[in-house]
């Protein structure tokens, strides 16, 4: 086995509780389904929104997915004036078999067009 990290992104309409979960609920779901990865894969994963995103932690989302015993983290993106707005992102780290070339990042809704070479 080796360490892998996966990225991935999502865009919210809005800041949203409710938006912000089930969003990032979505994104961690692709995540593990696309990697073929089971909760006891994932060392660690880091969220990060954008400064525009307060109305939840993005974690809670896995938390409630069931993955209580994965340490997870939330941050905010640094304020570029130029960037894409109401994006949450995460970085998994996992235990998996693949090799670097045959992980799948997953970028999802308007996300898509911050990685469009590896979006899927």
């Amino acid at each position: 086995m080796a360490v892998r990290a996966i990225r991935g992104a999502t865009q919210v309409d809005a800041d949203d509780r409710d938006e912000v979960l089930e969003a990032t609920a979505q994104l961690v779901s692709a995540v593990l389904e696309r990697n073929e990865l089971a909760s006891e894969d994932l060392i660690s994963i880091l969220f990060t929104a954008t400064p525009d995103l307060t109305s939840e932690f993005p974690a809670l989302a896995a938390r409630q997915l069931g993955l209580g015993d994965v340490p997870l983290m939330c941050a905010t993106e640094i304020a570029v004036p130029h960037a894409l707005p109401r994006v949450l992102r995460l970085m998994a780290h996992v235990d998996t078999p693949r090799p670097r070339a045959d992980v799948q990042h997953v970028y999802l809704r308007g996300a898509v067009a911050l990685r469009r070479d590896i979006a899927q």
